[in-house]
């Protein structure tokens, strides 16, 4: 713990609030500083290695979730562990979560929560989690409804609307309509009566969909919306993120800025 201002506030009470006890006054506020500064820190910044147990388990719940694991579902987790470049211990943990994720009885919450707790309340390491996930969702084409309900519970937990959900999965070339009342509102409370599955657009990413937009916006909600997106995926803020999430964030800015050139170019505005 940095312990600055226990120290500095001990020795000013020492020299102005009469002596030892000053200095114990001093001593307790500063000591109380430096421990919420610690947590913030905490919050902030992601413990190292911190999601492999919590997102294998998860990614093993979501393999299963339509009544069996296929081959796509466990070659997607296999790339990860490679990709990860997870040590043995690691991918030991690695595998042995994704197992129990998969078991009939396995529930997600923690797993979710455990995902949440990583996060803290740093959106931008929300994005690279869940970009992840999608990957298993997808693993066999158009996703099912049980699958597309565990991303959308991350999401909520992750504080990631439907909205960047969808953008996301337009990102990964799906395009999805949650459809009004269709946003999930948390665990139990299902789909919404407007829920569309994802399906495959053939023809690419939507480019207003990746910015999270109607086609109807104006110029400057255009400019508002990808401003705020590229901020939150651009990869120069994710710090000691995980490599292959920073390289899923490279590409996910890039898919940001091609297809802001995109509506430019349409609507022949800088």
């Amino acid at each position: 713990m940095n312990i600055s201002w226990t120290l500095l506030l001990a020795f000013l009470g020492l020299i102005f609030g009469h002596g030892i006890p000053g200095a114990i006054v001093g001593g307790i506020a500063g000591f109380i500083i430096d421990s919420l500064k610690q947590n913030q820190r905490r919050r902030a910044t992601p413990e190292a290695g911190g999601y492999i147990g919590p997102l294998f388990a998860l990614l093993g719940a979501v393999a299963k979730s339509d009544g069996r694991v296929s081959e796509a579902e466990i070659a997607v987790a296999e790339r990860l562990m490679t990709r990860m470049g997870l040590d043995a211990e690691q991918r030991k943990q690695a595998i042995s979560s994704f197992n129990a994720g998969k078991q009939p009885e396995f529930d997600v919450t923690p797993a979710i929560n455990g995902l949440r707790q990583w996060v803290g309340m740093r959106r931008d390491h929300a994005f690279p989690v869940l970009d992840v996930v999608i990957e298993t969702v997808i693993a066999e084409g158009n996703p099912p409804p049980e699958k597309m309900a565990i991303l959308r519970q991350l999401a909520f937990a992750l504080r990631v609307s439907d909205m960047e959900l969808m953008a996301l999965m337009a990102m990964k070339g799906y395009a999805w309509n949650a459809g009004a009342g269709g946003n999930y509102r948390g665990p139990g409370q299902g789909h919404g009566g407007g829920y569309v599955p994802p399906q495959r657009n053939t023809n690419g990413p939507d480019p207003y969909t990746v910015l999270g937009i109607d086609r109807s916006a104006d110029d400057r909600a255009i400019k508002r919306a990808y401003r705020k997106l590229i901020s939150e995926h651009h990869p120069d803020r994710l710090g000691d993120l995980p490599e292959e999430m920073r390289k899923r964030a490279e590409a996910r800015a890039s898919e940001i800025n091609a297809a802001y050139e995109r509506i430019k170019a349409e609507r022949g505005f800088k």
